[in-house]
């Protein structure tokens, strides 16, 4: 008899229990959402960075670990070689800010050389035979006003002679990882002196740590001993904070630049690095250097929005009783063309219960400029239908 009555009851028991399990979904039912993100105007705020329609083109900004490249071919790069021939000469022959460094006395030889680059129309420097240049000069010349002739006279004071000095090169840019790089001149008038636009991005920026050489890339003309005052072959130089480096053209190699632009990081300024190679048209220098501006404009513009407290992102609730999805709280974010891709998306925790005004329901999360979650609550109540209200 006792075990017949406690079969029953079991029985009801985990009847009741299939039941209550059964209705909870029904007591409980999860809170349905309709969100956009038009509200807070973000469909125009990504800029893509401004890559040149021929060539190649590489980005390198060292204090924000950028390093970008498109198209980033193998290919000559004209007088951009003279920046690792300046890099191998103080790397030989260390100058200081208030120092000439060695000198050298010209001689009819470098005379003869100097003609016949003018005949060849590599841009040169006039020399005369008895003439003192010392390395300070030198470089002038060569980073200012791309003096090849000048880039040979480096060659011998350093190394001895031109087929020494190419081979330092070689060895440097083995040395510092750039891999697409190969040097057959000092100057850069042999189209077997060839790099990608990233490898010259990175030794610009590795050239531009030297002080002396950030005040010789930042003068718009320089004199020298018998050539007298000459000027920047720099396009932009002193423009829209452009503060050198180096320029260069050929047949083969197009127009070719590395531009560096100061821009402001918060307290700090900072540099930034474009590079374009292979430009085509007019004098060649002048589309490279327009190309490499718009790049470096691109680069370094920063882009801020701000989320405003209130801003409607959309709804949530149970049927008829819904309420606002809003921001928290006021926010705003910057980020840099170059170093971030910027997205955002809504997140909203799983809801089975009434919500009250001001209650947490998720948050914005913005991707690529802070990775900052943005607060969303609810403006008002709503709450799920009851069990009764289910089943009527």
């Amino acid at each position: 008899m006792f075990a017949r009555f406690f079969a029953l009851v079991l029985g009801a028991a985990v009847a009741v229990g299939l039941i209550v399990g059964l209705q909870i979904p029904l007591l409980h039912p999860t809170a349905t959402s309709r969100i956009s993100l038009a509200s807070l105007h973000l469909k125009n705020t990504q800029q893509p960075l401004a890559w040149p329609n021929v060539g190649s083109a590489a980005v390198v900004i060292p204090s924000l670990g950028v390093e970008r490249s498109w198209h980033n071919s193998v290919q000559p790069i004209a007088s951009l070689t003279k920046l690792m021939t300046a890099y191998v000469a103080l790397k030989k022959l260390p100058l200081g800010r208030d120092a000439t460094g060695p000198c050298l006395t010209i001689n009819a030889d470098d005379v003869s050389t100097y003609e016949e680059m003018k005949v060849t129309d590599q841009s040169s420097v006039a020399v005369a035979d008895g003439e003192s240049l010392c390395e300070l000069d030198l470089l002038n010349g060569l980073l200012v006003h791309s003096a090849s002739n000048y880039a040979v006279l480096l060659a011998d004071m350093v190394a001895g002679n031109v087929t020494s000095f190419v081979a330092l090169m070689n060895q440097s840019a083995s040395a510092l990882g750039l891999v697409g790089t190969h040097y057959a001149d000092v100057s850069g008038f042999s189209d077997l002196s060839v790099s990608t636009a990233l490898d010259q991005g990175r030794l610009a920026a590795l050239l531009m740590e030297s002080p002396l050489v950030r005040a010789i890339v930042d003068q718009s003309t320089v004199t020298l001993p018998y050539a007298g005052t000459v000027d920047t072959f720099t396009p932009y130089l002193g423009v829209d904070n452009v503060v050198g480096v180096k320029s260069g053209r050929t047949a083969e190699a197009g127009g070719c630049d590395v531009m560096a632009m100061t821009f402001v990081d918060g307290t700090s300024t900072k540099i930034a690095y474009a590079v374009v190679l292979g430009q085509q048209g007019g004098d060649l220098l002048g589309p490279a250097g327009e190309a490499a501006l718009a790049l470096d404009q691109s680069a370094t513009t920063e882009h801020t929005i701000l989320l405003s407290r209130g801003t409607i992102v959309g709804t949530l609730g149970w049927g008829a009783s819904r309420t606002n999805v809003i921001v928290g709280h006021v926010a705003s974010f910057s980020w840099w063309t170059a170093k971030d891709t910027f997205s955002a998306s809504v997140h909203l925790r799983r809801i089975s219960s009434a919500v009250h005004p001001g209650e947490s329901v998720g948050y914005v999360l913005v991707a690529g400029a802070s990775g900052r979650r943005v607060p969303l609550i609810a403006s008002g109540r709503a709450a799920p239908p009851s069990l009764w209200q289910r089943v009527t």
